[in-house]
């Protein structure tokens, strides 16, 4: 996903993204710790995904509060 992609979202659709993220990073560590992952990229690509989202979500709060 990419920037501009998350920056189009509404903040609910931005929450149910993250919330579908967290998940899927969840279920990515249980199969590392089982030794059954396949696509160890993915890790990383998900983890980079929720800070994305997250760092969005940080802005338009600090917008909301300054303007």
């Amino acid at each position: 996903m990419k920037a501009s992609e998350v920056k189009d979202l509404t903040p609910d659709q931005l929450q149910d993204q993250l919330l579908k993220l967290k998940k899927e990073q969840f279920n990515l560590r249980f199969q590392s710790a089982s030794g059954q992952l396949e696509k160890t990229s993915r890790q990383k690509q998900v983890r980079r995904d929720i800070a994305r989202i997250k760092t969005i979500q940080r802005q338009r709060a600090t917008a909301q509060v300054k303007g």
